[in-house]
């Protein structure tokens, strides 16, 4: 947003320098991003001065020239050589003196140097209406009354505007700040509170007190036929206007905030619009047929050309403003092609509304239309300035158009937004601000501000606030309120450093994010972060997914963006597919973030933790084969998390459902803490993934609950470690975990580990039956282990298999 230093001036005294100002505004919360010089002529004729020929001869060595002296003030006398036909003694003419730089058609500089011409001396230039860059005029020089004085910068002659234009980089919520007036009203309230002496004292807002009605010869009929859209709407005729270009002040109080000016009826609109921060506009009432206008809504699809050409196709849902038979406008958003003003337009209605921000965001969202006036209605303009803002447009547009207002002014406000109340009290102040602040001060920084108090008491105060505050509502906002004008760097510093240390053995979040993240990395993850807003096509590849419980968006930027995910799993195959698409199969990926659910209308968000791989672990190279990614590799990633959390006791369950091909969740209790596995080929496709993926979700909030963050240390056992290997004939559902808890429980003292090395099923073994290969590890802390020992406890698993599991030995 650009705003005019100038400008400003006509809102409020300042009596500091624009860059002083850029610091205050930037303080206040309205940051002043660059500082730029505005001049309604480039280059603003720095170095031009007016000179008096004193004298004028022939060039001794050429025909065409003369060669003058020059009076340039202050008894300065110099030679120019000149060549233009029409130079003579006693003239007062524009001299562009030496280090002087002038601009041609095309904006290019050149400077002015001292030279010889024909072996003459030349110490600047004579200048015409075409090197001043102020008319057209380029056969002769430019011959000034005799009025001014030698010496006179030519900027005063020609009314040169020099201007300094702030860029503020406005957030959201500051929708008061919208305009010059908004600007200045932050602007008095840092000045009053922070500049010593300041001459600031109030704003200086616009008169409308000459506007009257002088004729009642064009009424026009409007009807509102939505007040919950249009909760105001003004309007009045001007007739007898003469449509041309604007007084050089308006256009370069456009100019200056970078605005094309077009016409004076359409720039006294948007200057109003950047004046006040009221968005207006101006009908040809010759194109209103009917003589009537309706605030409304039209049928879906209906075609409406808007100002730049472009047909768009309606919604049912945007607020049109039309005349008896047609749509005109798209209310508060873009104007129509075929009631625009032209020149030919001699009388116009003027609009002034107010319109329902949420209602302006929509539309301008669903046509991809960005305007000045949408900007300000989407974020919320003051409905208090309505009919003020329409008068003083409409004596602007007597001003620089003529004209006679021939109608009253049609104003249908049926229900009125009121001002807000809150009580503020003083110890929240002071222990938000972390320091006592007097109760004249935060007194005095409200009313600056506008917001009235209206009772005052020991705990507080009670306030109004204006209703254009739309980010003022709570008890805090208006804390924030008073701590931006007080100001952030006024806020002592204590020079002692005071920390709570906690006693919790628990690590927090983020920490235990980090740990992992870390180790993850080191095993050759990447870590991704996918949109939380997804399409909800994907709630059809899984029957887990339910449309039910799906979060909507009430005003998606687009039908692939309109829901909230329920699963991080889809975000992370569209990063795969992205990568393999551009020959990256080889990726292992992970990401934390949250799935969003709607439970009969109780919203609730679950943390998760995602991983992803597939490809090759180890590239082929010369001494090493390829080794693609499997399951129990993958596995083996889950495991190693788990172990580093201090997680260990867990139970497995085989998971059977349309989203794994194969794959295991782990339960502690009845909670699931991880499910893991390789993703069925339907899903993949979705995707046009073609190789094998493994995926697992960790539901990371039961996570942080049973982690474990003692570290057990032990020496390193002196005494050998025993291995012994049982090749058992089982049953084809008996799962290897089985057999790893019942030989674990034999002696848990003695055996270390159980571990599988052999799986077989084929020719040689039964129907229904397969073939486990375990190794099984024995180590005692105290001594080493005899034969005899080791065959005791091999003989209890044998019969711990035999007798609970069937188990044969092969």
């Amino acid at each position: 947003m650009h705003i005019s230093y100038n400008w400003l001036k006509q809102f409020i005294k300042i009596d500091i320098t624009p860059e002083e100002t850029s610091v205050l505004l930037t303080d206040l919360g309205l940051e002043v991003e660059g500082l730029e010089t505005y001049e309604s002529l480039k280059g603003g004729l720095k170095g031009v001065v007016v000179g008096h020929v004193l004298s004028c001869e022939k060039h001794p060595n050429a025909d065409k020239l003369n060669v003058t002296k020059v009076d340039l003030g202050n008894g300065e006398i110099v030679q120019v050589v000149c060549g233009a036909p029409n130079v003579a003694a006693g003239q007062k003419v524009p001299v562009a003196t030496i280090g002087t730089e002038l601009y041609d058609a095309e904006g290019n500089a050149f400077q002015i140097k001292k030279g010889k011409i024909r072996g003459e001396e030349s110490f600047g230039m004579i200048c015409s209406e075409v090197e001043l860059g102020i008319g057209t005029n380029g056969n002769g020089i430019l011959v000034l009354e005799d009025k001014w004085e030698a010496g006179t910068p030519a900027a005063t002659l020609f009314n040169i505007v020099t201007d300094s234009v702030f860029e503020i980089g406005l957030t959201p919520n500051r929708s008061d700040a919208m305009s010059h007036w908004g600007v200045a009203r932050d602007l008095r309230a840092g000045l009053i509170q922070n500049v010593p002496n300041s001459a600031t004292n109030e704003i200086i807002t616009p008169s409308v007190s000459k506007f009257k009605v002088e004729k009642r010869t064009l009424k026009m009929d409007v009807v509102v036929e939505d007040f919950k859209k249009a909760p105001r709407y003004c309007g009045v005729t001007i007739s007898g206007i003469e449509v041309k270009p604007s007084p050089e002040w308006l256009q370069n109080r456009l100019k200056a905030i970078g605005i094309t000016p077009k016409n004076n009826v359409v720039d006294v609109t948007n200057y109003v619009l950047h004046d006040l921060g009221q968005p207006l506009h101006a009908f040809d009432i010759s194109k209103i047929k009917g003589g009537k206008i309706r605030v409304k809504t039209l049928e879906a699809g209906t075609a409406f050309t808007t100002l730049d050409g472009v047909e768009r196709k309606l919604h049912q849902d945007d607020l049109m403003i039309c005349n008896e038979n047609s749509p005109m406008c798209i209310a508060g958003v873009f104007g129509g092609l075929d009631s625009a003003v032209s020149e030919n337009t001699t009388a116009i209605f003027l609009e002034s509304a107010f319109f329902d921000a949420v209602s302006i965001r929509k539309t301008a969202k669903r046509h991809g239309l960005n305007t000045d006036s949408s900007f300000r209605f989407e974020r919320g303009i003051d409905p208090s300035i309505t009919e003020y803002a329409l008068k003083h447009a409409a004596l602007l547009i007597q001003d620089v158009a003529g004209g006679e207002i021939t109608s009253d002014i049609v104003d249908l406000y049926p229900k009125r937004i009121e001002d807000h109340s809150v009580f503020l009290n003083f110890n929240h102040i002071n222990r938000i601000l972390g320091e006592e602040i007097s109760k004249e001060t935060i007194k005095k920084i409200l009313v600056t501000l506008d917001i009235k108090v209206t009772n005052i008491s020991d705990m507080g105060l009670g306030i109004t606030i204006p209703a254009y505050r739309w980010d003022v509502t709570r008890e805090i906002d208006v804390i924030e309120e008073i701590l931006r004008v007080y100001g952030y760097n006024n806020i002592k510093m204590s020079s002692k450093l005071n920390a709570t240390i906690s006693n919790s053995s628990r690590l927090d979040d983020h920490k235990v994010q980090n740990i992992v993240a870390n180790q993850l990395v080191a095993q050759g993850f990447y870590e991704i972060m996918s949109n939380s807003l997804t399409t909800p096509e994907y709630s059809k590849l899984s029957e887990q997914l339910k449309d039910t419980t799906q979060v909507n968006v009430l005003n998606a930027l687009s039908a692939d963006l309109s829901i909230m995910r329920q699963t991080l799993l889809f975000g992370g195959l569209e990063a795969m597919s992205y990568n393999i698409n551009r020959r990256h199969s080889d990726l292992k990926f992970f990401e934390f973030g949250k799935s969003y659910n709607n439970m009969f209308s109780n919203y609730e968000e679950v943390k998760h933790l995602a991983l992803f791989s597939t490809g090759n672990n180890v590239k082929a190279s010369w001494n090493t084969n390829q080794t693609p990614t499997d399951f129990f590799e993958f596995k083996g990633y889950i495991n190693a998390i788990l172990s580093r959390l201090g997680i260990s006791k867990f139970t497995t369950q085989p998971i059977h459902n349309d989203v794994f091909s194969e794959g295991i969740a782990y339960y502690i209790g009845n909670e699931m803490i991880v499910e893991f596995g390789i993703l069925k080929k339907a899903i993949l496709k979705h995707f046009d993934i073609k190789q094998e993926v493994c995926y697992a979700n960790f539901i990371w909030e039961q996570v942080l609950k049973v982690l474990s963050t003692k570290i057990k240390v032990a020496e390193i056992n002196k005494f050998p470690t025993v291995k012994r290997d049982y090749a058992l004939l089982v049953d084809e559902h008996i799962t290897f975990e089985q057999i790893y808890n019942l030989a674990k429980q034999v002696d848990k003292a003695l055996i270390n580990d159980v571990s599988l090395f052999d799986v077989y099923q084929g020719d040689k073994v039964a129907e229904g039956k397969k073939s486990y290969a375990i190794s099984v590890y024995m180590q005692d802390a105290n001594k080493t282990l005899t034969d005899a020992q080791v065959d005791k406890v091999m003989s209890k698993i044998k019969h711990q298999l035999e007798t609970e599991l069937a188990a044969q030995l092969r």
